[in-house]
Formats: C-alpha cells, sequence, structure tokens
C-alpha cells in the first residue's frame, strides 16, 4: 500500500484498515509458527503497511491539534 493511497482514505477507513491488518499479522504469525508460511517476507510487509497507517493517522491527529491551539490563542 503507498503512502498518497492512504492519505486519500478517511480516518475511520484508516482506525479498520489497521485493525483488519494487525489481525492478518497475527494469522501470519500463527502460520509462520507452524512453518505453513512459505514466504516470510509478507509479515515485513504487512507490519510496515501498518506502520504507514499509523503514520498517516497520527500526522492527521497532530494537524487537528494544531488548528485547534492556533484558534485558542486568536
Amino acid at each position: 500500500m503507498k503512502i498518497h493511497e492512504i492519505k486519500e482514505m478517511k480516518t475511520e477507513e484508516i482506525v479498520q484498515r489497521i485493525k483488519d491488518e494487525e489481525q492478518s499479522l497475527v494469522d501470519l504469525r500463527f502460520s509462520h509458527q507452524l512453518k505453513q508460511l512459505t514466504n516470510t517476507s509478507k509479515i515485513k510487509n504487512v507490519k510496515r503497511d501498518i506502520a504507514r497507517l499509523r503514520t498517516v493517522l497520527q500526522e492527521r491527529e497532530l494537524q487537528t491539534a494544531g488548528s485547534t491551539v492556533k484558534g485558542a490563542k486568536a
């Protein structure tokens, strides 16, 4: 998943996608422990996707917090 795709998503969609990806990560780890996972790079890719999603979510939270602080000072 590319960063520009994530930025186009709504906040609620990002939160839901994080939950889905975290569940996917649990499933991949479980498969890996059972020696059923042939492509272990999937774990790495899912972890990166989760990090990207959380980064965009954090940026949005900081923007809303920053605009609230600026509005209170004026």
